[in-house]
């Protein structure tokens, strides 16, 4: 069918036509339009990209070629949405203190300038753990620049800078408090996001990101394809009361959603939400002034497992650390040979129970 003949077509004529008719009509035309295919829709990851870039081009930033360079190159290793976000924040944060202090050329970086930039963000009031962020975010920049480009001096990655941390506890809901936290959840959703936190230890996104078909409601699991954290899958379980609150929560909620929880869209709840509703109930049971957080709900969890005798090695897979060292911190919270030992001896030493096995030299 040439262009004239398309300009006469009528549609209307081939109304009821059958396939097999259709088929016979257009036989031996050729047709001069092709199919115009929908254009592929671009990953969340890819939009990320797409606005960090945007905004860096707008700025006039030293270095902005590299940067740019190098939030590709992160983006080709399928680095996750949020670190891209974070290596933006600490490039932008270090190349444009680097330019304050005088400098007009990337090649000039010195461990000086680094070392300035670390006491710039203490002035600041940062805490620590983001110095450390900031400062892994610059290191990293640096090495690609020394691997890609030549002028960068590989001296910058010896010895490098390193803000020691406190080691800190993980902090557990008092039982309590928990108690408390507990009997003034009144609605269904909020009473099974709550528990499923508290009995199966999962990280807040994980459990906003799950799918329907990720329960296996007869064997009270949920498998977790990609952590939140560390990108490595795990199965989890669950308990009785959670498997309750659960199946309460299924029986109302919208049944077209993908995510077990959700907005007022077809998106998942948000952590901001989540949050948010968190501490309505914490004010509700009059732990407002407790400073607990939803991440609160997975140390105890862990604090109660191990409390019950769960092997640290068992723990380690169900939490998803890639660190026994860091399964090993709720140990050192929760360690409950060690403390019937102690108050054994303290009972002993008390009550002058002492024999001539017990003296030692002082």
């Amino acid at each position: 069918m040439n262009k004239d003949q398309l300009s006469t077509f009528n549609p209307n004529h081939l109304s009821g036509s059958s396939p097999s008719d259709l088929r016979s009509h257009f036989q031996g035309e050729s047709f001069f339009i092709q199919p115009v295919l929908p254009a592929a829709k671009s990953s969340a990851r890819q939009q990320v990209l797409d606005r960090i870039l945007d905004k860096i081009s707008e700025q006039d930033l030293l270095g902005k070629s590299y940067v740019e360079q190098y939030l590709r190159h992160k983006y080709r290793r399928n680095c996750k949405s949020n670190t891209l976000r974070q290596a933006a924040i600490s490039l932008e944060q270090f190349l444009s203190f680097f330019a304050e202090s005088g400098n007009t050329v990337l090649e000039q970086l010195s461990r000086e300038d680094i070392e300035a930039f670390v006491e710039a963000l203490q002035d600041r009031g940062l805490k620590p753990t983001t110095v450390n962020t900031r400062l892994r975010g610059v290191y990293a920049f640096v090495r690609f620049l020394i691997i890609e480009h030549r002028g960068f001096d590989y001296g910058l990655m010896e010895r490098k800078i390193k803000l020691k941390l406190p080691d800190q506890l993980p902090r557990a809901i008092d039982a309590q408090h928990l108690d408390q936290l507990l009997s003034v959840i009144d609605n269904r959703r909020d009473r099974a996001l709550i528990l499923l936190l508290l009995r199966t230890g999962m990280r807040i996104g994980e459990l906003l990101n799950c799918r329907l078909e990720d329960i296996d409601l007869t064997e009270q699991k949920i498998l977790i394809y990609q952590s939140d954290k560390t990108s490595v899958g795990r199965a989890v379980y669950y308990s009785k009361d959670a498997q309750q609150a659960l199946l309460a929560w299924l029986r109302v909620r919208d049944p077209l959603k993908e995510h077990v929880f959700y907005g007022r869209t077809a998106k998942p709840l948000c952590y901001e939400a989540a949050r948010a509703m968190f501490n309505k109930y914490l004010h509700k049971a009059g732990l407002q002034y407790s400073t607990y957080t939803l991440h609160c709900l997975r140390h105890t969890f862990a604090t109660d497992l191990l409390n019950a005798r769960m092997p640290l090695e068992c723990l380690q897979v169900v939490l998803g650390h890639t660190s026994l060292e860091v399964t090993r911190r709720y140990a050192r919270l929760s360690d409950k040979t060690r403390e019937e030992e102690y108050f054994r001896a303290m009972n002993r030493i008390l009550k002058g129970e002492f024999d001539e096995y017990d003296q030692c030299d002082r």
